[in-house]
């Protein structure tokens, strides 16, 4: 993904943040700071939640949004904005310009989940389909952009909103002012851009983390080099990180503020937010979650109190089981296994009870009687197991065979 960027950059500074503040008090929510005890436990010092996946839209982009918005003069008001995304930006644009009475339109690649694309309509934005990519529908947005006057809306390149996204920052202090580390998921930087002029303005002790998805990681390269350099296909389940090239307006600040930048595994991501969701009952995106991720890969490696941010919680439920299903074959809770039997009466009956007990929940059962690879007395079973763990895995192989079935992975 790769952004026009500003002509002129202005340096954001700690009043700036607290500007922001001002102007968002009444409007985004001040989100709620959970105790994880599995974490802590994990880590070995206290880990805080930040619950942006409360946040009104679902993440903090309204943020960032409403105080860009807001400081449009009355003629740049008049024209409207505009805005390409396929999620939380398109619908943190569209609430804050219903908030604050100014014309939305909001491009999204038109195999954008359906269920974003009905909340950003409902948020008040004209939603228009376009592109297969998000190339393609920023292209669209910026070209609508030049030829009505309307003024486009950078999800993260923009001093405005960094600032408001640097408004999570001054919270974090006042809810957890014991804290040592923050960890913050990071695509353009503008979030974690924004909380590094807070925090390291009032509290330049404390270590600031910033986490990018393996697939997606334009940040380490980018800082290697000095400067932003963008990458091919960035490629990760987590689309609110899925960014190829860093800002130009966060990349100073990351570089001058940030302590370190570490990369998270799609395995790490889905196991995050499967933690997420059983531990801590929260919905949390695949973003969302990989502060999450980044702890649970090297708990050592923090030092506590720490604030894992939680920046959405907007996943399309298809997308959701999907990683669900993937979490759990990761955290080895879930089996697949093919096998031969005799195809004679009561053989699948049999087998099934021989993973009663070893207590094997049966997820789903296929039963094939006449691939042509079979004999005439065989039929072939694929089985998918929920099971408690990697050991309970082995346990139920070894039963299987024990039994006397030839079990193929």
């Amino acid at each position: 993904m790769s952004f026009s960027r500003p002509g002129t950059l202005r340096p954001v500074i700690l009043d700036d943040v607290r500007g922001a503040q001002k102007m968002l008090s009444g409007v985004a929510r001040i989100t709620a700071m959970e105790g994880s005890r599995y974490l802590s436990q994990l880590v070995g010092a206290p880990v805080h939640l930040k619950c942006e996946n409360l946040q009104r839209t679902g993440s903090f982009k309204l943020r960032g949004a409403y105080v860009r918005i807001a400081g449009l003069s009355q003629v740049e008001r008049a024209a409207g904005v505009v805005a390409a995304s396929a999620g939380n930006h398109a619908q943190g644009v569209a609430l804050a310009s219903s908030l604050l009475g100014v014309r939305s339109t909001v491009f999204m690649p038109a195999g954008a989940p359906l269920p974003k694309v009905a909340a950003t309509r409902q948020y008040g934005a004209e939603v228009r389909l376009q592109g297969q990519v998000i190339e393609e529908t920023l292209a669209a947005a910026q070209e609508y952009a030049h030829d009505t006057g309307a003024v486009f809306i950078h999800p993260f390149d923009h001093p405005d909103i960094i600032a408001g996204q640097g408004t999570v920052g001054l919270e974090i202090l006042e809810q957890c002012p014991e804290v040592r580390t923050i960890v913050v998921g990071m695509g353009g930087g503008g979030l974690a851009a924004g909380i590094a002029v807070a925090v390291k303005a009032l509290r330049p002790d404390v270590k600031l983390i910033g986490v990018q998805a393996e697939g997606a990681a334009a940040y380490p390269p980018s800082l290697a080099a000095g400067h932003p350099v963008s990458i091919e296909s960035p490629a990760t389940m987590a689309d609110g990180i899925k960014v190829g090239r860093p800002g130009d307006v966060p990349f100073k600040i990351i570089g001058d503020l940030v302590d370190e930048v570490r990369t998270v595994s799609e395995d790490a991501l889905a196991g995050a937010l499967l933690l997420c969701l059983e531990r801590a009952k929260l919905v949390v995106e695949p973003a969302g979650a990989s502060p999450v991720a980044a702890l649970m890969s090297d708990p050592h490696a923090f030092q506590g109190p720490v604030v894992a941010l939680l920046s959405g919680g907007n996943v399309d439920p298809l997308l959701m089981q999907r990683i669900l299903r993937h979490g759990m074959v990761a955290a080895g809770r879930y089996l697949s296994l093919r096998l031969r039997l005799t195809d004679r009466p009561g053989a699948l009956a049999a087998l099934l009870g021989a993973l009663s007990v070893v207590d094997a929940n049966v997820l789903d059962v296929s039963h094939v009687r006449t691939d042509p690879r079979l004999g005439l007395t065989e039929a072939e079973v694929e089985l998918h197991l929920e099971t408690k763990g990697p050991e309970h895995c082995e346990e139920v192989t070894a039963a299987l065979r024990e039994a006397g079935y030839t079990v193929r992975g």
